[in-house]
């Protein structure tokens, strides 16, 4: 058993104030192996996203890795570290002892639904998978979650679960897309997925509903609306179970569709 812990925790615009409510969160779960936060846990979206990224060896990335060690947890959380002109969407990946132990940079940017991110925001080009908490961790952030292909190319990187960190953007069936599309992830894929997005801002970003969905689609945990932190428990065993049932994932037929 792995226990998770979803930290939707609301996200200012100033980082200190933000790592403590990292800290917070992580001293109202003190039995986790492993906390996820949300997307732009450094900073709220916006302009100011330009000024505020800060490389990987930054104060930001540095408290994470103090609260980590401190809490004795592993963390996912995201940040924006500076590339030329623009930034990374960056989830860092962090264990127990503190250690950084990997870095995914968002592949695929929101330019959808009239917003831009490309103008602030350069895309990374790999697929990652962390160890963490007993688990390999593949690493999904927000507008991700439309492309199964990413998630089938953390199934073939190993991936025993996916956590999805997101500021989903708000508006129209908008939350429908997040709920629907985390479970079909879980669901294609037989894999227990760890959800979780900021609560909503008045600035439109964030609608909540992290979720923890089992690898038959359940869901486990659904926070809704408003800020919140809830500890889940991953059961390799189950996915296990679901596999010998359902062995979809062995019934790929790669030669024919190449996916």
């Amino acid at each position: 058993m792995t226990r998770v812990t979803l930290c939707q925790i609301s996200i200012d615009h100033d980082p200190k104030n933000n790592l403590e409510s990292v800290r917070d969160a992580l001293a109202a779960a003190p039995q986790a192996d492993l906390a996820v936060f949300p997307e732009a846990t450094l900073t709220r979206f916006g302009r100011g996203i330009l000024d505020r990224a800060e490389p990987l060896d930054g104060p930001f990335v540095h408290g994470l890795r103090e609260a980590a060690r401190d809490a004795g947890t592993a963390l996912i959380a995201g940040t924006f570290e500076p590339a030329g002109a623009r930034v990374h969407n960056t989830a860092v990946a962090i264990d127990a002892n503190g250690e950084l132990v990997a870095a995914y940079r968002k592949i695929h940017l929101f330019d959808s639904f009239g917003a831009r991110e490309s103008e602030l925001v350069a895309p990374g080009d790999a697929p990652v998978v962390a160890e963490l908490g007993g688990l390999r961790v593949g690493l999904i952030t927000c507008y991700d979650l439309r492309f199964p292909e990413l998630a089938r190319a953390l199934v073939d990187q190993g991936a025993e679960a996916f956590a999805v960190i997101a500021a989903w953007a708000g508006g129209p069936f908008k939350e429908e897309h997040w709920v629907t599309l985390a479970r079909a992830r879980a669901i294609e894929n037989t894999m227990w997925t760890i959800a979780v997005g900021q609560p909503p801002h008045e600035d439109g970003w964030g609608v909540g509903r992290s979720l923890l969905i089992d690898p038959l689609g359940v869901t486990v945990h659904d926070l809704g609306p408003a800020a919140g932190v809830r500890t889940g428990k991953i059961d390799k065993a189950r996915a296990e179970s679901v596999r010998k049932t359902l062995p979809s994932l062995e019934h790929r037929r790669l030669g024919v569709t190449g996916s």
